[in-house]
């Protein structure tokens, strides 16, 4: 049994394809500047850095921290009813870059600044993957 996701998500483009497939493999795959070694998200045809559009796209670790979060009571999009109250976190990855994303597998009362997490996947939509973290063992 398939369920469809219902959730908002961005249009899959050329650009951004190789992020959201690269979850099927259980990695993040993000943008690196062959030219000054900058990597950034989200996906963009030039480095922010430098400017150059000499990138490649490099598996990262799946290992980030938490930076901040917010717990979501009201449900703003009804796609979101069955999870509230849910955490919307700001996390940033061991290779630098920050992404918006969701904490599982603890208690919202025990999350920490800094607590060290893992990305972990979930399936969306045209067989794409989206990374969610949980607390790291």
């Amino acid at each position: 049994m398939t369920t469809e996701y219902t959730k908002p998500f961005p249009p899959i483009t050329d650009l951004n394809r190789p992020y959201f497939e690269a979850g099927a493999e259980g990695v993040i795959k993000l943008q690196s500047c062959n030219s000054c070694g900058n990597i950034w998200f989200p996906a963009a045809e030039h480095c922010p850095r430098c400017l150059e559009q000499d990138y490649e796209w490099k598996p990262m670790s799946g290992r980030a921290t938490l930076w901040s979060w917010v717990v979501m009571h009201q449900v703003y999009f009804k796609s979101f009813k069955d999870d509230v109250p849910y955490v919307v976190a700001f996390v940033q990855l061991e290779e630098g870059p920050f992404m918006m994303s969701t904490v599982t597998g603890v208690d919202r009362e025990a999350l920490k600044r800094d607590m060290p997490l893992r990305a972990t996947f979930v399936p969306a939509k045209e067989g794409s993957w989206l990374p969610v973290f949980e607390p790291a063992a």
